[in-house]
């Protein structure tokens, strides 16, 4: 982990933001310092990482290091998604239109909505009582 990244990317999704780096390797996938299989238990979250590689043939390629902060385990894995998409199009250019076309290079930009004063959260409201 001493080498310096090939290219240091961010992916963001919900609260979740995802500090994705990568370097020349044989695949390995570390996310706060854990492997990914222990990190995602979820074999559907495993795979939404994993996407942009597969797409690309890059499997075996590089190594992929991220720091995840915050969200939960949907929105951290679509974040990061989307910061592996990145970085693959900063190494090659050329891969951009596949990535486009599949849809990995949209930061899904829907957020929780607010609570309102007055209400139980966003737009639920207490039980109407008529007497």
């Amino acid at each position: 982990m001493a080498d310096k990244p090939l290219v240091q990317t961010t992916g963001r999704r919900k609260q979740a933001v995802a500090r994705v780096r990568l370097r020349h390797g044989e695949g390995a996938i570390t996310v706060n310092h854990r492997s990914l299989d222990d990190y995602f238990p979820s074999e559907s979250q495993r795979m939404v990482v994993t996407e942009p590689l597969r797409l690309t043939n890059t499997e075996g390629a590089y190594d992929i290091e991220c720091t995840m902060d915050g969200g939960g385990t949907t929105g951290q894995a679509g974040a990061m998604r989307l910061g592996v998409a990145r970085a693959l199009i900063s190494l090659d250019s050329d891969l951009r239109a596949e990535l486009k076309r599949a849809g990995f290079l949209l930061r899904d930009a829907r957020e929780k909505e607010s609570k309102k004063y007055g209400l139980k959260k966003a737009r639920k409201a207490p039980q109407y009582s008529k007497r």
